[in-house]
């Protein structure tokens, strides 16, 4: 680990289209991310990809805050890789157009310094049991697009965690 600052984020698309619910643009999410921490490393704590949002835990390195230029540019090198098909058409506004904005993603994001252990543990159960939070599947081990079953296979989550599966 870094050991600098540790940061959640939710990112969300544009209009809330589920845009990830295309595995091959979780594909070039996850290529945009590993461009982004070849040129401004970090360490990924925790992530899950929904049809329409993310969220990450990401500690940065010390001295280091710039979240903002790698979440710009991760949202720059993922929308630059979809195909023109791919991209919804309908009418972008004049604000929209006057920041050089797709329609891919939300204009801002949410984020929340973690300020202790207990906050990270928090927010990285809140990541994990989101997919189940938003109907996706019953039980976190469930949700393929999710740093959980890294965790599971460390050895720091079991893997019927929140599970209702045997219950």
């Amino acid at each position: 680990m870094f050991g600098g600052g540790t940061y959640f984020f939710t990112i969300v698309t544009y209009q809330r289209q589920p845009i990830f619910a295309n595995p091959e643009n979780i594909s070039r999410l996850r290529k945009a991310i590993a461009i982004i921490k070849t040129e401004m490393p970090f360490n990924i704590i925790g992530a899950v990809v929904l049809p329409d949002h993310l969220h990450f835990l990401w500690q940065l390195p010390p001295g280091d805050t710039d979240y903002s230029k790698r979440i710009g540019k991760m949202k720059v090198l993922f929308t630059q890789s979809l195909p023109k098909s791919e991209i919804p058409q309908q009418a972008n506004s004049v604000s929209r157009l006057k920041h050089r904005e797709s329609n891919i993603w939300q204009r801002r994001f949410w984020e929340h310094t973690i300020r202790d252990e207990q906050d990270l543990e928090n927010y990285f159960n809140y990541i994990h049991y989101n997919p189940v939070k938003h109907n996706l599947v019953s039980c976190p081990h469930l949700w393929q697009y999710s740093s959980f079953h890294y965790w599971v296979k460390n050895q720091l989550l079991d893997n019927d965690w929140a599970c209702v599966c045997n219950g």
